[in-house]
């Protein structure tokens, strides 16, 4: 039975943009009790396309075509007053980012309880009955926490629990698990899948990802450019695409080895860039007033190497330890013990007056670039800034040397006088990749660099990152949660779990023949991986879609 139905829909852009109609003539059905996804690139039009539905988009936004029904019944279009009661009993929408959507200042039960509020206050017991149904550790407890205070994970089951506490029939998910660790992103998927049949909802759930297609999905759209490409039920669509555009984003699903070729035997050549020994981190956090200290140890004598021009992957979920890893390596978090050497110099102990000769030649890019980039601050100003004070040089040499940087990442020279919010985000994840490297670092580590980007995007960074390396000689550990990455651009991979280092060794043998249970299950929890290799069991994916 048809639940939500999109008729010619669309929805043209403010004056200026890029192209014309955000959304472009899109028919499609979610029955109910079924999930349709909805796939693409960034900026294809999906996430304006769930807006709509939900009554979210901004007012810049015009609607020039079509309809939207839901139940049978029209959905107003930017009428706030009107869709309320709409959202009020039978639409819900899951965010992509927990932490934006949630407020800081209010206790979760509270935000719970507020969506309620229409049809009257949620008791208590239906509040933790809520909380437990999205598998949430000890209710009683986490009603009195604040957002801060829980996990990624939990987070955005907390975003699950306020969407279906009022019963909607029609669930819309927009990418609701990327920047999640493969092991909670699994979770986040059974349980919105256990949810639906639970609850018979119709779920139009908006992703990047063909191997969450796979997971998910009852039928699937997919759209470039505001149009739909192609439609149909998803085990008919991945055993049989169509179109180039849909066999590029289902290739970059898979993990796949053969992906790149690999630096061979850089041991027996050279001697390590980076020797890292018996590297431990431990937290120290105080329970609450006179109480006890609880220590946690973050890294536990990690010890590997890395050697000029080589990728070294650190790969493992949620508190594995991998970002301490790499803020050890580079000073910005001080080690509890160990030894960290920089070209046979142990920079572990270093004071930070010590540290400063070293900082150019050891550079970071940051998972979020927005939030690495100064809003006020025009893109280009900061990258001469550090120009000028690693190399002392002049105001327009620095600036010529930006210039240069800003084309070697294959942006427009001409847009360093821009300001951070004029970019997309794989533009602004460039301008971090360009700030790093006008350092001209030895060392650069890249914690998260791409996850919350769209695969397509993903493709286009690894490349350029493979790309500037074979230029430039800089030496890369590549921090992620996403093992499809990993494979497509590191040479050697090393695994933690719980700040210790289980495997190490190629891709290929890694991910191929995983010899430790924690690398099997984050193998396992890979969405859509064992569909895709039937279907696709030689494909190689191409650095760029």
């Amino acid at each position: 039975m048809s639940l939500l139905t999109i008729d010619n829909l669309s929805i043209s852009l403010p004056v200026g943009s890029e192209r014309q109609y955000a959304v472009d003539q899109v028919s499609l059905v979610v029955s109910e009790g079924k999930t349709t996804c909805v796939v693409g690139r960034s900026g294809s039009g999906k996430s304006v396309l769930a807006q709509a539905v939900t009554g979210l988009l901004p007012t810049t936004f015009s609607r020039t075509a079509g309809s939207i029904r839901l139940s049978g019944k029209p959905v107003p279009f930017l009428d706030d007053k009107k869709m309320r009661p709409i959202r009020a009993s039978q639409l819900a929408m899951i965010f992509q980012d927990p932490m934006a959507a949630l407020n800081p200042l209010m206790t979760i039960g509270d935000q719970v309880a507020e969506v309620t509020i229409s049809r009257g206050a949620l008791r208590r017991t239906e509040l933790l009955d809520v909380l437990a149904e999205v598998d949430l550790p000890d209710p009683v407890q986490l009603v009195r926490r604040y957002p801060f205070q829980l996990s990624g994970g939990q987070r955005q089951r907390v975003m699950i629990a306020i969407a279906i506490a009022r019963r909607p029939a029609l669930l819309v998910a927009d990418e609701p698990t990327t920047a999640l660790d493969v092991l909670t992103q699994a979770t986040i998927l059974a349980l919105l899948k256990r949810l639906q049949k639970t609850r018979n909802m119709g779920v139009l759930l908006i992703t990047h990802d063909f191997g969450i297609v796979a997971e998910v999905a009852d039928d699937v759209a997919v759209m470039d450019a505001g149009r739909l490409v192609e439609q149909g039920t998803a085990s008919e669509l991945l055993a049989n695409p169509r179109e180039a555009y849909t066999q590029q984003l289902l290739k970059l699903a898979k993990i796949d080895t053969q992906a790149a070729p690999r630096r061979r035997d850089m041991q027996a050549n050279a001697e390590p860039q980076l020797r890292v020994r018996n590297l431990s981190q431990q937290f120290n956090q105080r329970m609450g007033f006179l109480k006890a200290v609880r220590s946690t140890k973050a890294v536990d004598c990690a010890s590997f190497e890395l050697y000029a021009g080589e990728t070294l992957g650190i790969v493992g979920g949620s508190g594995s330890g991998k970002s301490t890893v790499g803020r050890c390596v580079l000073r910005l978090s001080k080690p509890s013990s160990g030894e960290v050497f920089v070209d046979d110099v142990d920079i572990a102990g270093m004071t930070e007056r010590s540290l400063q000769r070293f900082r150019p030649h050891l550079q970071m890019i940051f998972q979020d670039p927005t939030a690495s980039l100064n809003p006020r601050q025009p893109v280009g100003l900061g990258i001469q800034r550090d120009l000028q004070r690693a190399f002392g040089m002049t105001g327009a040499a620095a600036r010529r040397r930006v210039l240069d940087i800003f084309a070697l990442v294959q942006l427009d020279p001409r847009s360093v006088d821009r300001l951070p919010h004029a970019f997309s985000g794989g533009q602004r994840q460039r301008i971090c990749l360009a700030r790093a490297l006008a350092l001209e670092p030895k060392i650069l580590v890249a914690d998260e660099a791409v996850s919350a980007l769209d695969v397509a995007t993903q493709g286009e960074i690894i490349y350029l990152l493979k790309h500037l390396q074979e230029e430039m000689g800089f030496s890369m550990l590549f921090i992620t949660h996403d093992l499809r990455l990993a494979a497509r651009i590191c040479d050697r991979l090393i695994v933690l779990e719980s700040g210790r280092i289980v495997e190490e060794g190629t891709p290929t043998e890694i991910f191929d023949t995983p010899r430790h249970a924690y690398t099997k299950k984050l193998l396992g929890a890979v969405p859509g991986q064992s569909f895709m290799r039937s279907i696709l069991p030689s494909a190689s994916a191409p650095a760029t879609a």
